[in-house]
C-alpha cells in the first residue's frame, strides 16, 4: 500500500481562457461509503505522539473515522442506557459522563485533524470528494452528543448542582447546543424543525453553488503588458494562460475575491476596473444570467432561518445568533455600530474628498466611484510617502520573519519554541515544533507543523489556516496539535519567498490562534483552545498578535533585507499607513455587512429594501442601480456567519482594547504578556469571554481603543464602552 508521501503528483494542468462556460459532461467518483467497521488499516497514535506521516493512506483515514465515529456513538448510546437505568430520585454523575464523552471522540478528533491538515497542506494527498466524506462523517459522530435527548434531559436536572467549575461551563454548553438542537421541542415540533433545517441545507448548497457557476463563468482577457505592468508578481503568475510567456500574456481574470481586489487595485484603466467591478457586483443575480439568480433564494433563506428560530422561541434568527456572541444582544451591538460610525462616518467623508483631490491633481476627469478607491489609494501612498508595499517585500523574507516571530512570542509569553527534527511530516519542506510553557516544568504543552508552502495557491493571493488536529484532552490524555499551513510561492533560486504587509498580518493573526490552541488549559476538549469561546471572540488572540506590527521597533526585529539590512527607521513608522489611511471608509464598509447581515436576520423586508434603507447610513457614494452584492454573500448565505458577520469587526473592537493595555507605558510589557497567557491564552472556552476580559482589563471593553489605533477618535467626545 503506497504511502500518502508516495502518491503525491504533480500535475500540470493545462489553462484555457473562457468568457463564459458551460455545463459539461465529466466523471461521477464513487467515494466509498464509511460504515462502523470502516475499512482496513488504521492510524492510531499514542498520547501525546504525532502522526505517523509514512504509513498514513487514504484508505486507513477512511477506516479509522468509521470505526472512531462508531465508537463515539456506541459510548452516547451506552450512557443514554445507564441514563434510563437510573432511579428517579438518582443523579448522574456528570463529571464521569464528560470524561467518558472525551474519551471517546479523542481519537476521533485526533483523525479527522490529521485528514484536514493532509487535504489543505496538498489536496492531491487527500482528494476534496475523499477529505468531505470524512469530515462529513466526523461531523455527525461528534454531534451525536448534543443531540441526545436522554444526555439533555438528565444535564436539565443537573444545572443548579453544578456551580463555579469546568463542569458548569460544560454543562451549560450541553444545554445550549440541545437547546438550539431542539432537545427540548415536543416530539412534533422537533419534527418541524427538523424538515425546516433540511430545506434550509438544500437552499444554502443551491445558493453556493449559483455563486460558484457564476463566478467560473466570467472571464476578463488582457492582452496589453501596459496594463498589468503594477501588478503584483504573484497575481500575474495566477492568471497567466502560458506559464512560458509570464512578460507577454495574455491573462485571464476571473472573479475570484482575491483576484478581483488585485486588479481594483492596480489597474491603471478605469474602464477595465468597472468592467471586473460590475461583473463582480452581479454576480448570481438577475442582472446577469437569470437561471443562476441567488434573489430567490436569499428570501427562502432568510424565511427558513426565521422560522427555526420562532420554533426553538426566539423572534427572529439574529436574536438566536445572539446566544452564541460575546456582544449577547442585538441592542447592545446595535450601540457599538452607533459609537463606531459616530466617528468614522464623517472621517469617511474627509477621507474621500482628500483622495479625490489627490485623483483629480493627478489627471483624473471623473468623480470617484467604489471601483477607484483602492487604485487611487495605491497611487497616492506611493506618492506622498513612498510606500510601495511590493518594495517593501525585500526586507520580510519568510525564514527572518517566522524566527523573530518565534522569538518575540518567547519573550512576550514566557515560552520555548524548538524545531524537533525527527517528526515524521507530509512533504519535504514541513517543519514541526514543540511547545514549552516556563511555567509548566520541563515537559511539551502541545507542539505545531508549520507547512509555508502548500498546494493551494491558485487565486493570486496568500492564505493562512490554523488546523486543529487535537484539541487537549485529560481524560484521553492528549496534548494540543496543530498545524500552521499557508500558501506561499515557493522561492525560486537561492532567494527566500518574501510577505508583504497583508502575509505578515495574516501569519501573526494565525499563529496567535496557535497560542491559544496550544497554552490552554482547560482539560476538557470541548473547551480548551477555541473550543466553545463566544463566536465573536474567537478571533481576538489572532488580532491582538497581528497589532504588534504597529509597532514599529517589533516590525524592525522580523525584517532582514540581504542587500539592505533591516528596515529603515522611516518606513517602519509609516507602514502603519496602510492600516490608517482610509480607515474610516473602511471601517463604514465593515459596519455596512455587520449590519445588512443582522437586518436582514432580524426584518422582513425584501432584501434589496434593506440595502437601500442601510447604504446611504454608512457610504458616502452613491448605490449603483444594479449592484447586487446580497447575491454573493457566500459566508452569510451558505455557511455559517447568518447573523455572525459582525464577529470580524467585534474581535477587533476587543483585540485594540487588549492592545492599548500592552502599549501603556505604566506597565510592563511582559508582565502585561503573562497576564495575557492566564488568560485569554490559557482559559479558553472554560470561561465566558466577558469576564475573560474583565479579568484582564479589570473593566468592561470599549470602543476607544479601535478608534484611536485607526486615527480617527477625536478627544473632544466622551469616551465609550460597549
Amino acid at each position: 500500500m503506497l504511502s500518502l508521501r508516495r502518491q503525491m503528483q504533480y500535475v500540470a494542468t493545462r489553462k484555457r481562457y473562457f468568457y463564459t462556460s458551460n455545463m459539461k459532461c465529466g466523471y461521477i467518483v464513487l467515494v466509498p461509503e464509511i460504515g462502523e467497521e470502516g475499512l482496513t488499516g488504521d492510524i492510531t497514535i499514542e498520547p501525546g505522539g504525532l502522526p505517523d506521516f509514512n504509513d498514513i493512506t487514504i484508505e486507513n483515514c477512511l477506516g479509522a473515522i468509521g470505526r472512531q465515529a462508531g465508537v463515539v456513538e456506541k459510548s452516547v448510546k451506552q450512557i443514554e442506557s445507564k441514563i434510563l437505568a437510573l432511579p428517579t430520585n438518582k443523579s448522574i454523575d456528570t463529571v464521569e459522563l464528560f470524561r467518558k464523552l472525551d474519551e471517546a471522540t479523542g481519537p476521533l478528533d485526533t483523525t479527522w485533524g490529521t485528514a484536514k491538515a493532509l487535504y489543505l497542506g496538498n489536496s492531491t494527498l487527500i482528494p476534496t470528494k475523499t477529505y468531505m466524506n470524512i469530515h462529513d462523517r466526523a461531523r455527525k459522530a461528534r454531534a451525536s452528543k448534543f443531540c441526545s435527548k436522554s444526555i439533555y434531559d438528565a444535564l436539565q436536572k443537573e444545572k443548579k448542582a453544578i456551580v463555579g467549575t469546568f463542569e458548569e461551563r460544560l454543562l451549560r454548553k450541553y444545554l445550549l447546543e440541545g437547546g438550539l438542537n431542539g432537545l427540548g421541542l415536543k416530539d412534533d415540533t422537533r419534527a418541524s424543525l427538523k424538515d425546516v433545517l433540511l430545506r434550509l441545507g438544500r437552499e444554502r448548497a443551491n445558493f453556493k453553488n449559483k455563486v460558484n457557476i457564476s463566478m467560473h463563468s466570467f472571464a476578463h482577457l488582457i492582452k496589453d503588458y501596459q496594463l498589468v505592468r503594477d501588478f503584483p508578481s504573484t497575481l500575474l503568475e495566477a492568471t497567466i494562460i502560458d506559464n512560458n510567456n509570464t512578460n507577454q500574456g495574455p491573462w485571464k481574470f476571473t472573479l475570484q475575491p482575491q483576484v478581483v481586489d488585485g486588479f481594483l487595485k492596480h489597474c491603471p484603466d478605469r474602464i477595465h476596473r468597472w468592467n471586473i467591478w460590475q461583473a463582480n457586483v452581479r454576480k448570481a443575480s438577475t442582472h446577469m444570467d437569470k437561471s443562476l439568480e441567488n434573489s430567490t433564494h436569499i428570501e427562502k433563506i432568510r424565511s427558513l432561518r426565521k422560522r427555526q428560530a420562532n420554533i426553538l422561541g426566539y423572534p427572529n434568527y439574529a436574536t438566536m445568533s445572539m446566544q452564541t456572541k460575546m456582544a449577547s444582544s442585538i441592542s447592545n451591538l446595535k450601540q457599538i455600530f452607533s459609537k463606531l460610525l459616530q466617528f468614522a462616518g464623517p472621517t469617511q467623508s474627509v477621507e474621500i474628498e482628500q483622495l479625490q483631490n489627490f485623483a483629480t491633481a493627478s489627471g483624473f476627469e471623473h468623480r470617484l466611484d467604489v471601483y477607484d478607491v483602492s487604485y487611487w489609494q495605491r497611487k497616492y501612498l506611493l506618492s506622498k510617502y513612498k510606500l510601495d508595499e511590493e518594495a517593501l517585500r525585500k526586507y520580510f523574507p519568510l525564514p527572518k520573519t517566522l524566527s523573530g516571530l518565534f522569538a518575540f512570542s518567547e519573550s512576550l509569553f514566557g515560552i520555548k519554541i524548538v524545531e524537533r527534527t525527527d517528526a515524521q511530516v507530509w512533504q519535504p519542506l514541513v517543519k514541526y515544533y514543540d511547545v514549552y510553557d516556563n511555567d509548566r516544568g520541563l515537559k511539551s504543552v502541545g507542539g505545531f507543523y508549520i507547512d509555508c508552502y502548500s498546494k493551494e495557491n491558485k487565486f493570486g493571493k496568500n492564505n493562512g489556516w490554523m488546523v486543529s488536529i487535537r484539541n487537549r484532552n485529560d481524560s484521553a490524555k492528549l496534548s494540543p496539535l496543530c498545524a500552521l499551513i499557508f500558501n506561499f510561492t515557493p522561492p525560486s533560486g537561492n532567494g527566500p519567498c518574501l510577505l508583504s504587509m497583508d502575509d505578515l498580518r495574516m501569519v501573526f493573526k494565525t499563529f496567535g490562534s496557535a497560542l491559544q490552541h496550544i497554552l490552554t488549559e482547560a482539560p476538557f476538549t470541548d473547551l480548551a483552545g477555541l473550543s466553545n469561546i463566544e463566536w465573536d471572540a474567537s478571533q481576538v488572540a489572532g488580532c491582538v498578535l497581528s497589532n504588534f506590527l504597529d509597532n514599529p521597533s517589533i516590525l524592525k526585529t522580523i525584517s532582514d533585507s540581504q542587500n539592505c539590512g533591516s528596515l529603515p527607521d522611516d518606513l517602519a513608522q509609516k507602514t502603519k499607513l496602510f492600516k490608517t489611511h482610509l480607515a474610516g471608509y473602511n471601517l463604514c464598509e465593515e459596519l455596512y455587512i455587520a449590519d445588512l447581515d443582522v437586518e436582514l436576520h432580524q426584518c422582513d423586508n425584501f432584501w434589496l429594501d434593506v440595502v437601500r434603507k442601510l447604504w446611504p447610513v454608512y457610504k458616502c457614494m452613491p448605490l449603483d442601480k444594479k449592484d447586487s452584492h446580497p447575491c454573493s454573500f457566500t459566508e452569510i448565505f451558505s455557511g455559517d456567519w447568518g447573523a455572525a458577520q459582525f464577529s470580524h469587526l467585534y474581535s477587533k473592537v476587543i483585540a485594540a482594547d487588549i492592545m492599548e493595555a500592552f502599549e501603556d507605558n505604566n506597565e510592563d510589557m511582559n508582565s502585561v504578556g503573562e497576564r495575557f497567557k492566564k488568560t485569554f491564552l490559557s482559559l479558553g472556552g472554560a470561561v465566558p469571554a466577558a469576564e475573560v476580559f474583565r479579568r484582564f482589563r479589570g473593566r468592561d471593553p470599549s470602543v476607544e481603543a479601535l478608534l484611536k489605533s485607526l486615527n480617527i477618535w477625536r478627544d473632544t467626545r466622551t469616551p465609550h464602552s460597549l
